[in-house]
């Protein structure tokens, strides 16, 4: 795989040099996503949480070094373009080159989702959910995933769980009531 990861790296016209070390270290943002979920808890409404979403988005997709951003920006460029194989491969790259960056593993599980390969998407959302267990986005591209697949019960649990965390997720549309308790 360090082969063809090397090809693509100079197919897209990166520098080489850093790639045999392979990836940096992730940096530890779990406090810096605590707080943002708190906020969001604390949010009076949807649009004052707008930004705070945003702002998880913006330390999700922070890649550890610049060759992971190159990668993860290239491969989210091919998923806009509707190029989800390309996109794949790319995220594949991605995965190969800095395999503890969770988002990595989210974007590659989304773009599996758009192609319909739930088996594929779901086993890299379990990988991300392994290496950032308050990924909200994760979390919640599993629960779609699962509904998709029929598993509406477990759907349903994982979904509560990003709500929890994220109490203004596009998302929570999809929570089912269960009888007789108010959501």
């Amino acid at each position: 795989m360090r082969h063809g990861l090397l090809a693509l790296v100079l197919a897209m016209g990166l520098p080489a040099t850093g790639w045999a070390e392979g990836c940096a270290p992730v940096p530890d943002t779990r406090a810096e996503i605590a707080g943002l979920h708190a906020q969001l808890q604390a949010a009076p409404s949807e649009t004052a949480a707008r930004p705070l979403i945003g702002a998880l988005w913006q330390v999700w997709t922070r890649a550890p070094d610049a060759a992971a951003q190159a990668l993860l920006d290239e491969g989210m460029r091919k998923r806009r373009e509707y190029d989800f194989a390309g996109a794949v491969e790319v995220f594949d790259a991605l995965i190969a080159y800095c395999p503890d960056y969770a988002e990595g593993w989210n974007q590659r599980a989304f773009a599996r989702f758009l192609q319909d390969r739930y088996d594929a998407a779901l086993g890299d959302l379990d990988r991300a959910l392994a290496l950032s267990p308050t990924h909200t986005a994760a979390l919640s591209g599993k629960a779609l995933t699962l509904i998709r697949m029929g598993r509406m019960g477990l759907a349903q649990d994982v979904l509560r769980a990003a709500v929890a965390l994220n109490p203004w997720l596009p998302e929570r549309v999809y929570l089912l009531r269960p009888p007789g308790r108010e959501l």
